[in-house]
């Protein structure tokens, strides 16, 4: 008869562990693309961009009315890309008619005020704080 021997107490802690940590990026993903979908849904846009890697990027910059090149610097320029994220954040913010208060406070705290922008019936979409509009 063949023997089975069971997994070492590491092994399973270890295992355990790695699915933990994926159900949290799941989880993590799926509350930030519905986030920022509402969010898109109130500058007239569709919820399932915010669910798209890249292409919600590109639902961002038009709608904070940044150029569509800035794309490169998010994805492929080290440090630069977080300046840039800060910005982004601050541009949204004005976008819907909030102060840079509140874009720093994004920028800060994004797991609360980006739920407070996509369901908070108070923020409206304004227009693109930048000025410049990219077609998508």
């Amino acid at each position: 008869m063949e023997e089975y021997e069971m997994m070492p107490m590491e092994e399973t802690g270890l295992i355990a562990f790695i699915m933990a940590y994926f159900l949290f990026i799941i989880v993590a993903y799926l509350f930030y693309g519905f986030c920022y979908g509402k969010i898109f849904e109130k500058a007239g846009k569709p919820l399932w961009a915010g669910f798209v890697p890249i292409y919600n990027l590109m639902v961002l910059l038009e709608i904070v009315g940044r150029p569509l090149w800035w794309i490169v610097l998010i994805l492929l320029v080290p440090v630069v890309n977080l300046i840039v994220l800060v910005v982004l954040c601050m541009d949204l913010a004005k976008s819907f008619g909030k102060d840079s208060v509140y874009g720093i406070l994004i920028v800060l705290f994004s797991f609360v005020m980006l739920p407070i922008m996509a369901f908070s019936n108070d923020v409206r979409y304004v227009g693109p704080a930048a000025g410049e509009t990219g077609s998508v």
